[in-house]
């Protein structure tokens, strides 16, 4: 707990002086950098989609072998300092965009809240619309392109 002259890490520290254990909590466990993106060839432009990487459960919104997330799925990106200042398909929601950003965490955030549910309780996670990829063809993935999150909640 923080006495009452003590700001939380996430309003005290730059992105880039935190510890890996402050990293990993600005992670609100939502699951949206867990859809699937398709770019566009010919315009560079992310579409995001309603599919999730196999390796995210749906129903938790957090991923099913965090530590060897990287060996399985050689595609999955870790999001640091950098790609959270500079991904574009980050939603305006993310935990680290917001601190990066300058802006304080919003009340459905675990670390405000103090319980994982709220950023579900919220609509803010893919909770409620997401399914794993490995049930579509990927030549389908383009059926499932979603026009906007409602990112500004």
């Amino acid at each position: 707990m923080l006495d009452g002259d003590s700001l939380p890490f996430w309003k005290s520290k730059q992105l880039d002086a935190m510890s890996r254990t402050e990293w990993e909590a600005l992670c609100d466990g939502c699951g949206r950098c867990c859809l699937v993106k398709l770019e566009d060839e010919d315009t560079a432009q992310i579409y995001l989609t309603k599919l999730a990487c196999s390796m995210l459960d749906v129903k938790t919104c957090r991923c099913k072998d965090y530590a060897n997330r990287f060996s399985k799925m050689p595609d999955c990106l870790e999001i640091d300092v950098a790609r959270a200042r500079e991904l574009s398909w980050l939603p305006s929601t993310c935990g680290y965009r917001i601190v990066s950003e300058g802006r304080d965490l919003p009340w459905w955030h675990p670390l405000v809240s103090g319980t994982p549910e709220t950023v579900h309780q919220a609509g803010i996670s893919v909770r409620s619309f997401a399914m794993s990829e490995r049930r579509v063809k990927e030549e389908n993935y383009w059926k499932y392109i979603i026009p906007d999150l409602g990112e500004e909640a």
